[in-house]
């Protein structure tokens, strides 16, 4: 067996001269999406899906630095040196990795989404990132990991002055998922490996180890199934740098298994009791195991179009055992979770599966895309066609370049993009309630307290619409939010029509580029209204049902610089 592994390496090695497989991670400053800019005005490939990412661009575009897109640094740089080495004949590179800080901070209360290792927090929070890659033949070493420090400052949670009922809802979301209301209450500080890998890449191939952040379908602002809402997660992988092309078109894809981390901390009060009995279920402190999948297919006849899927599977590790099915469930049919009828079948898990479309028109500029979630398996395709809105979610975006003809390589870019989380009534006997949830495994679908799907969390929705100018890597823009929390908590726990908690939100945004640096800045002041479910009119004795409630005010502030060598 050794031998033949040792054949197998040789035989790469001779094979893959030039396989890069270095990646620019998830949530880069600056350079993510610029690149998918890119692919709309026309400057690269349009077969390239960004639907399954950390995106290799030395492999799909053959240029000489991920970091430099537009080649500028060869005249602009402030120093000689690219921190690009090479040696064995050019066999072997080594390169100095951007040097990366982003900065966070929240006035009154944590405000987070998409912000990967960084924790939902009130004050000033910072990640340092920075590391090397090395390549010899086929294998790549990518190390770059990160330290986050928060200040971690106290703040409201859920009101004390909720009713016990309420209370006893609120559990019912916290019990079935780990996604902490704090980070405990002394300040946070944690090193991880970051957006780090181990691989062998052959061709569009690539096989490895990685704890990198991954994000899948087309979203732009959310993403239902894999996002960097949490940290990166250790998992192994196989999965495509750049589109294998066939007879029939082209295809992108990525299949991971991995470990999902618990967080450590528990509910505000997990002795509350409500009618004399305790409401919190402790969870058992047990890492898990995740299978997930996306494929994307990109049909030859229809220029632009993609279609594709994702599946993810999660269980507690003392559940799993070592068959081949066991440990690929994404490869197999859908299996119902809450299968507690017959013992002697294994738990199926808990899963979720979606279906998205991204159509690019590069002639217009401008793309379209819809992904389409369920959580919760039908027991059989007659259960489907029944029920098709159960336990659904969607996200639904477009993107529009519009040109500006008397300033060349000048456009305004429009984005607006929705996202439905809150469930139907479609069957209230059903015993489902919360997206994310899991009363399979009660840590729900989240690493280290925080989710790995869209950000808003369980029962939420957000429409956001952003308008700005471009100019190669620089963005001035600005954004407008509507975050409309869990609703199905308000539909079940809260239910008074005044009391929905709602963000509304305007944001400025720049993007800049100056010799080595990138330079990124979001501006957010943010209006909650009815600030974590709870209504609290202005003047009580008025004897107006509508009267006016105290909403709370937020300032955030993220702030990133990434120097390139």
């Amino acid at each position: 067996m050794r031998l033949r592994l040792l054949y197998i390496a040789s035989v790469l090695i001779l094979l893959s001269n030039y396989s890069i497989a270095q990646s620019v991670p998830v949530g880069s400053v600056v350079l993510e999406d610029y690149y998918r800019r890119a692919q709309l005005m026309g400057a690269i490939d349009s077969t390239i899906s960004f639907t399954a990412r950390p995106f290799f661009p030395k492999e799909a575009l053959k240029i000489k630095n991920s970091f430099d897109p537009l080649n500028t640094l060869e005249k602009d740089r402030w120093f000689k040196e690219d921190g690009i080495f090479h040696y064995a004949k050019k066999w072997g590179t080594v390169q100095v990795l951007p040097f990366t800080r982003l900065i966070q901070f929240n006035s009154d209360h944590p405000y987070s989404l998409n912000d990967g290792a960084l924790i939902p927090a009130r004050g000033f929070q910072t990640s340092v990132s920075g590391g090397v890659y090395a390549k010899f033949g086929p294998l790549s070493i990518q190390l770059r990991p990160e330290y986050i420090n928060a200040q971690n400052k106290d703040y409201q949670g859920f009101y004390k002055e909720q009713t016990d009922q309420r209370w006893y809802e609120y559990y019912q979301v916290q019990v079935f998922i780990d996604m902490p209301e704090k980070f405990g209450s002394n300040p946070y500080t944690r090193v991880t490996w970051g957006q780090s890998s181990i691989r062998l890449t052959e061709g569009p191939v690539s096989v490895g180890i990685s704890n990198e952040n991954l994000w899948w379908g087309p979203g732009m602002r959310n993403s239902l199934v894999m996002s960097n809402s949490a940290d990166g997660f250790l998992h192994y992988t196989l999965n495509t740098v750049k589109p294998i092309r066939t007879p029939i078109g082209s295809f992108e894809g990525q299949v991971i298994a991995g470990k999902l981390e618990n967080s450590g901390y528990s509910v505000p009060d997990s002795n509350r009791t409500y009618l004399g009995w305790p409401i919190y279920l402790r969870k058992r402190n047990e890492a898990r195991y995740i299978n997930a999948m996306v494929l994307t297919y990109q049909p030859k006849w229809i220029p632009g179009l993609f279609l594709g899927m994702t599946r993810s599977f999660t269980k507690y590790f003392g559940e799993k055992d070592s068959s081949f099915q066991a440990l690929f469930p994404v490869l197999y049919p859908m299996q119902r979770k809450n299968n507690y009828d017959d013992p002697t079948r294994p738990r199926a898990g808990d899963q979720r599966a979606s279906a998205f479309i991204r159509w690019l028109c590069v002639p217009e500029h401008a793309e379209v895309y819809f992904e389409y979630m369920r959580e919760d398996p039908p027991y059989n395709w007659r259960d489907f066609y029944l029920q098709p809105d159960y336990s659904r979610s969607y996200i639904f975006g477009l993107t529009k370049l519009i040109p500006l003809n008397k300033f060349k390589g000048k456009y305004i870019q429009v984005n607006l993009e929705l996202a439905q989380l809150e469930q139907t009534n479609e069957n209230p006997n059903n015993p489902y309630q919360y997206l994310y949830t899991s009363k399979v495994t009660l840590q729900g679908y989240t690493n280290n307290g925080q989710l790995l799907g869209a950000g808003i969390g369980p029962g939420s929705n957000m429409q956001s619409l952003s308008v700005s100018w471009i100019n190669g890597l620089k963005v001035l823009g600005i954004r407008l939010e509507r975050f409309d929390h869990n609703e199905d908590f308000q539909n079940i726990g809260i239910k008074d029509i005044r009391a929905n908690w709602i963000d509304m939100s305007a944001t400025g945004i720049v993007e800049w580029n100056w010799h080595n640096l990138l330079i990124s800045a979001r501006f957010e002041n943010i209006l909650s209204y009815n600030y974590q479910h709870y209504y609290r009119p202005i003047d009580p004795d008025s004897g107006k049902f509508f009267e006016h409630g105290i909403n709370q005010y937020n300032f955030q502030v993220q702030m990133g610089i990434s120097y390139r060598f």
